[in-house]
């Protein structure tokens, strides 16, 4: 998916018009839907401070906009054949389904991808059972890590604040 139609995708989830969205990042009533049509048709491209104030309009973060080509079947099993080069995915078989799994070999690499797989599993584990809504399950997804960052921090916290205050009992 090129990032104009992942503009446009995220865009109309948000429910706003390209009018609006080219105005809240600067352009002019009367250019602002052009410009906005531009993009998300790909005959222009959004340069790196363009991407940000997009995503920040549109309440996501920038990598949410710019993953890779993926429009064609044979562009998503190249960007999977670089994800195995780079990260260590590999394509095995599981009780006769196909699945990707994770190279433990590939040391940081793997714990980084498992934790990330792990957080993805966990927020989608509580979409299924109803305590999130579909909303904030894309909210999560559309803000990774921030969601992750926070929890992370909240936890540190705790102990810190655990280990300056031990209790009595």
């Amino acid at each position: 998916m090129a990032i104009g139609e992942r503009i446009r995708f995220i865009r109309n989830l948000r429910g706003v018009t390209q009018k609006y969205l080219g105005m809240a990042i600067g352009f002019t009533e009367k250019t602002s839907d052009v410009r906005m049509a531009q993009y998300e048709s790909g005959s222009r491209t959004p340069k790196e401070k363009m991407i940000a104030d997009l995503a920040g309009v549109l309440g996501v973060c920038p990598q949410a906009l710019t993953i890779p080509d993926i429009e064609s079947y044979t562009g998503l099993a190249h960007t999977l054949f670089a994800l195995e080069d780079l990260y260590g995915f590999k394509i095995n078989s599981i009780d006769g389904e196909l699945c990707i799994t994770l190279d433990k070999s590939k040391g940081a690499s793997y714990l980084s991808m498992f934790d990330m797989f792990s957080a993805w599993h966990s927020e989608s584990e509580k979409l299924k059972s109803g305590e999130i809504t579909v909303d904030e399950y894309n909210a999560w997804r559309y803000n990774y890590p921030k969601g992750e960052v926070e929890r992370t921090k909240a936890v540190l916290d705790k102990i810190r604040a655990e280990k300056e205050n031990p209790s009595d009992e």
